[in-house]
């Protein structure tokens, strides 16, 4: 098993400012975070240059975290819907040339999209095969994460989410065990999701709020949970998510008593 660390709070710093961390706390790779340091698709020429040289720098593996601020898949506004698609298919793209595991986002019921959610689980059902069959031409597992308890959004239920990647060819499942703790369904998503999971986000909270803590500074009952994950997670990859590395190496030392 490989850990990884990623940073959604660090993602707006210029890398070389702070990855070496990542490899000096121990961890193997980088998720990187294409949200925030990534406005728009234009920028990935003109910054990925710098992504590799930290990674050759580093000697750490990579895998990605597609962008979703000001992204929804699940839009019944064409004009958004198309943008989204078209920005997160640019994205697995370029994200290709240095990873294979690729976490996505789901979308979000917007106004409209209450007073007809047929028609946004269609939406966003469409967007995900569009998604899938980029996924499949690139050769990289494309994975959709369950959300924390944010209304609104979608796969904060394991059903949904698993409903949403049934049928889709080239999308797979990132489960997300700090999410699903602020939801109150740990126990449902362990059953249902980790042992379909490819890829495992992991972190620490009180069960409200997404708070990225380090594994043991909230409530999650990991001596439960970790031999959930040693029996049935098939994925290569563990990816803390904390707010740096330096916390993130609490949450690395906890893991290396299991793994």
């Amino acid at each position: 098993m490989k850990i990884y660390f990623a940073s959604s709070r660090l993602s707006l710093k210029d890398p070389e400012s702070w990855v070496a961390g990542i490899a000096q706390a121990g961890f193997d790779g980088w998720e990187i975070s294409m949200d925030g340091w990534f406005h728009s698709v234009a920028d990935i020429p003109r910054k990925f240059p710098g992504i590799r040289k930290v990674l050759r720098d580093t000697g750490l593996e990579s895998s990605v975290h597609l962008p979703f601020s000001g992204l929804n898949p699940a839009s019944l506004n064409a004009d958004v819907w198309n943008a989204t698609v078209s920005q997160l298919s640019a994205c697995i793209e370029s994200a290709s040339e240095i990873a294979d595991t690729i976490t996505l986002h789901p979308g979000y019921l917007e106004p409209n999209g209450r007073e007809a959610t047929s028609a946004a689980w269609n939406t966003h059902k469409e967007a995900l095969a569009r998604l899938g069959e980029v996924a499949e031409r690139t050769g990289v597992c494309v994975a959709l994460e369950n959300m924390p308890n944010l209304e609104d959004f979608y796969c904060r239920d394991p059903y949904e989410l698993e409903g949403f990647a049934d049928a889709v060819s080239g999308i797979s499942l990132t489960f997300d065990v700090g999410h699903a703790n602020t939801n109150g369904n740990l126990d449902a998503f362990c059953r249902v999701i980790l042992p379909r999971a490819a890829h495992l986000h992991i972190h620490d909270n009180h069960g409200k709020y997404d708070e990225h803590l380090p594994l043991g500074k909230g409530s999650i009952d990991w001596k439960k949970i970790m031999p959930k994950i040693q029996a049935e997670y098939h994925g290569k990859i563990m990816v803390v998510e904390g707010r740096n590395p330096a916390e993130g190496r609490i949450s690395l030392d906890l893991i290396r008593e299991w793994f």
